[in-house]
């Protein structure tokens, strides 16, 4: 197994994103529908940082404006289970998140696992 290189991960990328972008709207909406809530309700998306393509097309599907979203990912990387709250302490230390505005945290991640929090700051 080791030297058919058998011991290391691998990934279907194209597979994890066709999943990610169904399954992330997917939980966002749930959120908000129990909330009586629309994306347009949202002040602040903060989107788990794994990858600034599925974002971005999650973004697209719920018909946000760039401001109502914030990635980091193109300054840190993927930085796994810490994105989120990375994400969002840097959000609201810049002033893009202010009291009584609605946040919704999102992640989709290993294991194919998915949830999100709607929060009201």
């Amino acid at each position: 197994m080791i030297d058919d290189g058998q011991i290391y991960p691998t990934m279907d990328g194209p597979a994890v994103f066709k999943k990610a972008v169904v399954k992330f709207p997917e939980v966002i909406m749930e959120a908000l529908a129990k909330n009586n809530m629309t994306p347009a309700d949202l002040d602040m998306l903060i989107p788990h940082q794994a990858n600034l393509r599925i974002a971005q097309f999650v973004q697209h599907t719920l018909k946000l404006r760039d401001d109502q979203v914030y990635n980091n990912i193109q300054q840190y990387g993927n930085t796994t289970a810490a994105s989120v709250p990375i994400a969002l302490c840097e959000a609201w230390e810049k002033g893009l998140i202010k009291d009584g505005d609605t946040v919704c945290l999102a992640a989709f991640g290993s294991g194919f696992t998915w949830a999100s929090a709607l929060l009201r700051w």
